[in-house]
C-alpha cells in the first residue's frame, strides 16, 4: 500500500482539531457566552446560578449525561447513523473488503459444516450438491484472481454465492 504522508496528515490534523480543540473550545465558548449575556442578565438565572463556576459545576452534572443520553439514542436507535455507517462503507473499500471477507468465511464455513455433517453420517451427495460446491469454488477462485479494492468484485461474488447457497438450504428442506 503506498502512502499518502500530506492526506494521512491532514486526516490527522483534522481528527485533533475537530474531536479535542474544537470541542474544549465550543464548550468553553458556550457556557462563557451563555453565562455572560444570558444568564447575568435576569436577576432569576442569578440566583439559580450566583457565579459562573456554579453554571458550569451544573451543566456539567446536567449536561454531560444528557448529551450521553443523546449519543446513546444517536447509535442505537436513529437511523442517521444506520444512514452513515452505509455511506463509510460503501465509499471505503477497505471496510467493504473486510465486511465481504467476513460474509464469505461465514458463508463457506456454514457450507463447509454441512458437507462435514453429510460425510460423517455418510450420506451420499446429490449431483446437484457437487455442482454447486465446484460452483462456488471456481467463484472463490475466480474473485481472488480478479478482484481489487476499487472494483465491485467483491459484492458481484457474494450475490452468486449467497444465490446458490440459498438453494441448496431450499432443496434440502423439501
Amino acid at each position: 500500500m503506498k502512502k499518502r504522508t500530506p492526506f494521512r496528515a491532514w486526516f490527522l490534523f483534522r481528527q485533533g482539531w475537530s474531536l479535542y480543540f474544537a470541542f474544549i473550545l465550543a464548550a468553553v465558548n458556550t457556557l462563557t457566552v451563555t453565562y455572560f449575556l444570558a444568564v447575568e442578565q435576569y436577576p432569576v438565572l442569578v440566583d439559580i446560578f450566583p457565579t459562573f463556576g456554579h453554571y458550569v459545576i451544573v451543566w456539567v452534572v446536567i449536561g454531560i449525561p444528557l448529551l450521553t443520553f443523546v449519543g446513546f439514542v444517536h447509535y442505537k436507535r436513529s437511523p442517521a447513523y444506520t444512514s452513515e455507517v452505509g455511506l463509510t462503507w460503501t465509499s471505503n473499500p477497505y471496510q467493504a473488503r473486510s465486511l465481504i471477507n467476513g460474509e464469505l468465511s461465514l458463508k463457506l464455513n456454514l457450507a463447509l459444516l454441512k458437507i462435514i455433517v453429510k460425510l460423517f453420517q455418510n450420506e451420499k451427495f446429490e449431483p446437484e450438491e457437487l455442482d454447486e460446491i465446484l460452483r462456488v469454488k471456481k467463484e472463490i477462485e475466480k474473485l481472488s484472481g480478479e478482484r481489487t479494492l476499487w472494483n465491485k468484485k467483491d459484492f458481484d461474488t457474494i450475490h452468486r454465492i449467497e444465490e446458490g447457497i440459498s438453494k441448496i438450504e431450499t432443496k434440502q428442506k423439501k
